[in-house]
């Protein structure tokens, strides 16, 4: 099965991705996990568990926060694993796609809408 995890910059577009997109969770039993982006250089602020996880999904810089029974260590670590799989769904403006404008019904039908108007003569209708 495959899992997606995104990264970011952190602010500017300088370098390559390094951290989260925003601040994200996962909670699996008990076990909630937050993941908060930090700077550039600050290293994984984290237990043993997010910590390899999260270096395995190419993050480098990333502070955590957790709470709940974390000597659990399956619920740590898929309560891990959904806020990776969560920065997928943060959508950034550098994933929208390009908008394309149309003109509005006013341009379209300029020519049309210039010409004078002739009111037509009502026909009657015989029964």
């Amino acid at each position: 099965k495959q899992w997606y995890q995104r990264r970011v910059r952190g602010g500017n577009k300088i370098g390559m991705p390094h951290t989260v997109p925003c601040k994200v969770t996962g909670k699996c039993g008990s076990v909630l996990v937050r993941l908060v982006p930090a700077p550039r250089g600050t290293g994984l602020v984290s237990a043993p568990v997010p910590k390899k996880l999260l270096n395995m999904a190419g993050f480098e810089d990333c502070y955590t926060c957790a709470t709940g029974q974390t000597a659990t260590l399956g619920n740590f670590a898929k309560a891990t694993f959904a806020a990776i799989a969560a920065t997928y769904a943060y959508l950034t403006p550098d994933m929208w796609s390009p908008t394309v404008f149309t003109n509005s019904p006013y341009q379209e039908y300029t020519d049309y809408l210039a010409k004078p108007f002739v009111k037509q003569p009502k026909k009657e209708v015989k029964y």
